[in-house]
């Protein structure tokens, strides 16, 4: 009896060996060139004798992991092609060259040579859409995700989808709580930024126009932007007015939220929740700073940026990487305020398909993108906001232009805001968006607007969640 228990504590021991020194080398631990510790070394660490460890290694030799050099060591080998695996990590195609991905991607290979990663760029409309599906396929191992589509996987009952990943101890807290279901963290923060403004400082000083502070309120913003508008050349100020992203600042900025009383009905006439959007509706009416008729894309703000058609856009730390090649002289400022000066926070994570047939190197990946190195090219090498805060903090010499206030993000975080503390749900947002760009036109009034939004979010609000094997709309894609 006792020689039985023996006997299968040594196959333990054995098997033990065996897939540790395995997956140190198939994780990148033990590097391709280099030896495997001594035989002597491994018979102490698994308290194996002299003819185990050898015959372990055989198991390594056959699997063509290792080497066996007479007289030298065990020497770990570059790995044959049917010894790869492969993971494919989807992305919004534009994020790519913001993040200098290929460079990232490209470390993660070196330091995970087992590993093969195969980039998917995922068309930009209807993102969330595509990622449910891809996801649901299992055609996708890791994604990028963020809080908006986030929440869109949280209404329609697709968190299912996420892997529950260990919280990174790296990340400010309110990076990370968007992205919790009960006791789960399910996506890692990677980049975010918060909306800002940003200007182009030639324009300023040709105007005689006092660059943007955080004392501005909107209608600084419009009165300045008259001076700064000139006429069949540039205009004063744009955004792209129909992102989630973008007019639901002005309703947020009133300080107040959406509440819906115990029958699940909204009262909107004589509520100050709406004030903002006549701000709004006042910059759309001055044509001569607000080219309202180009409001096409989300990209339309940036490219009259880069082309110097227009002085000032709302947008956020993502774009800034468009003009790292350019040669505009440019800053950037908080948003000006109505009752209180809250802007929206945009989080850009990664998260581990559930579905996906090799958890553990997917799983690697996200670790890989979150960890301090890695974090430290994007922080050095790009002008985003890691989630990485120690990365962030790191000081030395620049190898990009910084404009003199991009650490404003530091000061703003009090005023940073998730669009859910409004009060409503991505579906609602959607619903109301027709109404809202009608009274912001100044094609209904707002008594009308607020009748008519009543009774859709109301009806919203009563619309059953769809499930996993239903389909998920959504326009809302990574924002860049």
């Amino acid at each position: 009896m006792e020689k039985r228990i023996s006997r299968k504590n040594f196959r333990v021991r054995l098997d033990e060996m065996i897939a540790t020194l395995r997956q140190e080398i198939i994780s990148g631990q033990t590097a391709i060139g280099e030896y495997l510790p001594s035989e002597s070394d491994l018979e102490k660490r698994f308290s194996l004798s002299n003819a185990s460890v050898r015959n372990g290694l055989k198991v390594l030799v056959q699997e063509g992991l290792i080497e066996k050099i007479p007289r030298v060591g065990n020497l770990v080998k570059p790995p044959s092609p049917d010894q790869t695996r492969t993971i494919k990590f989807g992305y919004v195609h534009s994020i790519a060259a913001l993040v200098e991905m290929s460079e990232l991607l490209a470390g993660f290979s070196e330091q995970y040579p087992h590993i093969r990663v195969k980039p998917v760029e995922l068309p930009s409309g209807s993102y969330a859409k595509v990622l449910k599906e891809y996801m649901e396929s299992g055609i996708l191992d890791v994604v990028l995700i963020n809080n908006n589509n986030f929440q869109d996987f949280l209404e329609n009952d697709c968190t299912d989808l996420l892997e529950p990943l260990k919280p990174a101890q790296h990340c400010y807290p309110l990076l990370l709580d968007p992205f919790r279901q009960g006791e789960h963290t399910l996506v890692q923060p990677f980049i975010y930024s918060p909306v800002v403004l940003c200007y182009n400082k030639q324009h300023f000083e040709q105007s005689q126009v006092p660059f943007p502070d955080s004392s501005w309120t909107w209608h600084d913003l419009f009165e300045y932007g008259h001076q700064l508008a000139v006429n069949e050349d540039r205009f004063g100020f744009y955004f792209y007015l129909p992102s989630l992203n973008r007019w639901p600042i002005f309703i947020l900025q009133s300080g107040r939220v959406f509440e819906a009383d115990e029958n699940g009905r909204y009262s909107l006439s004589d509520n100050k929740l709406l004030d903002g959007l006549d701000s709004c509706r006042e910059l759309l009416a001055m044509s001569d700073v607000f080219p309202r008729i180009l409001s096409e894309s989300n990209a339309d703000a940036e490219a009259l940026f880069l082309e110097g058609k227009v002085s000032v856009i709302m947008t956020t730390y993502y774009f800034l990487n468009q003009l790292r090649q350019s040669s505009i002289p440019f800053d950037i400022s908080p948003l000006p305020g109505l009752q209180d000066t809250s802007t929206l926070l945009i989080i850009n994570g990664l998260a581990v398909n559930s579905r996906s047939r090799d958890k553990e190197a997917a799983g690697l990946l996200v670790d890989y993108l979150g960890s301090y190195e890695t974090q430290l090219i994007v922080r050095r090498k790009t002008l985003n906001i890691s989630a990485h805060r120690h990365a962030m903090e790191w000081e030395g010499e620049e190898s990009v232009y910084r404009p003199s206030r991009f650490y404003m993000y530091r000061e703003i975080f009090p005023t940073l805001r998730l669009i859910t503390e409004l009060g409503l749900e991505n579906a609602q947002f959607r619903a109301i968006q027709r109404e809202v760009m009608m009274f912001l036109s100044g094609l209904q009034d707002r008594q009308t607007m607020s009748e008519r939004l009543e009774g859709i979010l109301t009806e919203a609000k009563k619309k059953p969640k769809l499930t996993a094997n239903h389909t998920l709309v959504s326009d809302e894609r990574p924002k860049v």
